[in-house]
């Protein structure tokens, strides 16, 4: 299913890889006119670890230039730029370009994330995105273990005019979720989309809790969840790469959304976390309103990482 309507919110993506955008090109713009060498690779080398983009991925782009330069002596700091974005773009995971949809029943979305990631705006998101495309919707509060959690998520099934299945305090998540399947089987729901948990505090039990969900997803209806996504806060770097494997441990996760992008100077964690983990971006959010989710694209988002115009 694409999402169609979000593909203009591009210029906002722009507008929040403004941050990366200074710490990276800027200087790298500050080494043009010197002379390609090692010096100059050392001060390449710390700028790209600055934009958080990751040991593997640096190395590899650092060997690419190596190997460019000693094709093309005379290369100039000033071809710098589009070499590093043309590597770039192929050290990223182009994302599925559509939500793969259950074409026999409801399709069951497992939404999670830290807490304090975005996570129930981003849900929102997404709700309001499927509506946008004639989808029923039905969320399902299974983050049970903060009531606060519960409340958000209400509130926006509230202003969003969709249905919500929610429990008691500290009610059994993975019934919840079992529930809200049954609920968007009878209903004939199209989409169901179910927050979980994120207290990475206690994270053994967090894992623990989130297989519980997934075994119950797939009791209720066999072959779900059929997407699984982590919602990541960028500002937290290379930090992002530790949680979304622990995530992902329990989860098994299908893909990302970013979030928070503009208050970030690091943004190349998008591709730190998709070089270790092989999980691709499939959405940033832009902002807080509702409509500020964009569709990962990959060119277009390196490309705004380095240059000014689109």
């Amino acid at each position: 299913m694409a999402f169609g309507w979000i593909k203009k919110g591009w210029s906002k993506v722009r507008s929040a890889l403004s941050s990366t955008r200074e710490a990276l090109a800027g200087r790298l713009r500050a080494l043009f006119g010197r002379k390609i060498d090692e010096a100059l690779i050392e001060d390449l080398e710390e700028i790209l670890f600055e934009a958080d983009l990751g040991v593997p991925i640096i190395e590899d782009l650092i060997n690419q230039v190596r190997a460019h330069l000693r094709k093309n002596p005379e290369m100039t700091t000033e071809e710098l730029l589009p070499l590093l974005e043309e590597a770039l773009v192929s050290e990223v995971i182009e994302p599925p370009k559509e939500i793969a949809l259950n074409l026999t029943g409801p399709t069951i979305i497992l939404i999670t994330g830290a807490n304090g990631s975005g996570k129930t705006t981003s849900i929102a998101k997404l709700a309001h995105g499927f509506k946008q495309q004639g989808k029923s919707v039905l969320l399902a509060a299974a983050d049970t273990f903060r009531a606060a959690a519960q409340e958000q998520l209400a509130l926006w099934a509230e202003r969003l005019d969709v249905p919500i299945i929610r429990s008691s305090y500290q009610a059994d998540p993975a019934a919840v979720a079992f529930d809200a399947i049954t609920a968007a089987q009878a209903r004939q729901i199209d989409i169901l989309l179910i927050d979980t948990a994120g207290r990475l505090e206690s994270k053994q039990n967090l894992l623990a809790e989130l297989e519980k969900i997934q075994r119950s997803c797939h009791k209720a209806l066999p072959g779900a969840p059929h997407e699984v996504l982590l919602v990541l806060d960028a500002t937290i770097g290379q930090n992002g790469v530790e949680q979304a494997r622990a995530f992902d441990s329990a989860a098994h996760i299908t893909g990302l959304i970013l979030t928070k992008v503009d208050g970030s100077a690091k943004g190349g964690v998008v591709m730190a976390i998709q070089k270790k983990l092989s999980l691709p971006v499939r959405f940033i959010g832009t902002g807080e309103t509702i409509e500020d989710l964009v569709l990962f694209d990959s060119e277009r988002f390196v490309h705004s990482m380095l240059f000014e115009e689109e």
